[in-house]
């Protein structure tokens, strides 16, 4: 009479851990948040969400704007470093510890690997997301066909990590045009304006035209994003403007 009720009370208790450490990770790791409803309630998990990747292009040449794609990226990902490393593959050793590091993004915790070709990028990308300890993975190349983003996705899901795919050419000229990803969102980012602070002399914080061209499960959407200067904080951008969908082609244009 006992046995049944001592096993049906352990089968309770696994099921309560399981249940509590899938509760754990999903408060843990459930997506990054911009903390603007306007943009996260575009994304389907709420923000751009983990165990998955994410495509970031410039526009324009890639001499004049490449920075800012990786500025951007940085930036965003910043607050992932608390849960462990960071990997960040190039094809082009520009990659400026120094820099990142006056983004808020934390590069002592920054692992930097430099690849031969677009092929050992996502390898070492792949490799990467599917390593105990790495928190997110960043990967610098040129394009990315359906077979390698099914593969980097499955790593993602298997390594519980975050992918973050910057398109760049690394020895110049514009970006090619894709019409398929296999990434959760794409997104296409350019410089914008800045504003001076009031009663601040000098450039304001920096600014991005932040084009969402893909949203699985989500919405599109444009905005004019602005940096967010103050330390510890858990947002690192401020949205400035909310872009009609005919505006996304147009020149920028704030008012004064």
């Amino acid at each position: 009479m006992n046995m049944p009720t001592a096993r049906s009370t352990l089968a309770a208790l696994r099921a309560e851990i399981a249940a509590l450490e899938r509760g754990g990770r999903a408060a843990l790791a459930a997506a990054v948040a911009f903390g603007d409803p306007r943009i996260d309630g575009r994304l389907a998990g709420g923000g751009l969400t983990l165990s998955a990747w994410h495509e970031f292009a410039g526009e324009g040449q890639e001499l004049e704007t490449g920075a800012a794609g990786a500025a951007f990226v940085a930036r965003l990902a910043a607050p992932l470093a608390a849960r462990g490393e960071l990997l960040w593959v190039v094809r082009r050793d520009d990659l400026h510890a120094p820099g990142l590091a006056s983004l808020g993004f934390p590069a002592a915790r920054l692992i930097q690997v430099c690849a031969r070709d677009d092929g050992e990028v996502l390898a070492v990308l792949e490799d990467a997301l599917r390593t105990k300890g790495i928190v997110a993975a960043f990967g610098e190349v040129e394009t990315v066909d359906l077979t390698s983003g099914r593969r980097l996705q499955l790593a993602c899901e298997q390594g519980g990590a975050v992918g973050f795919v910057l398109r760049r050419r690394p020895y110049g000229g514009l970006a090619r045009t894709e019409t398929g990803t296999a990434a959760a969102t794409r997104w296409r980012l350019a410089p914008a304006p800045s504003e001076p602070q009031a009663g601040e002399p000098g450039l304001g914080p920096q600014r991005w035209r932040v084009t969402l061209e893909r949203s699985r499960g989500g919405r599109t959407g444009a905005w004019i994003l602005e940096a967010v200067e103050e330390d510890d904080v858990a947002h690192p951008f401020r949205l400035v403007a909310e872009l009609a969908d005919r505006d996304v082609a147009a020149p920028l244009r704030l008012a004064g």
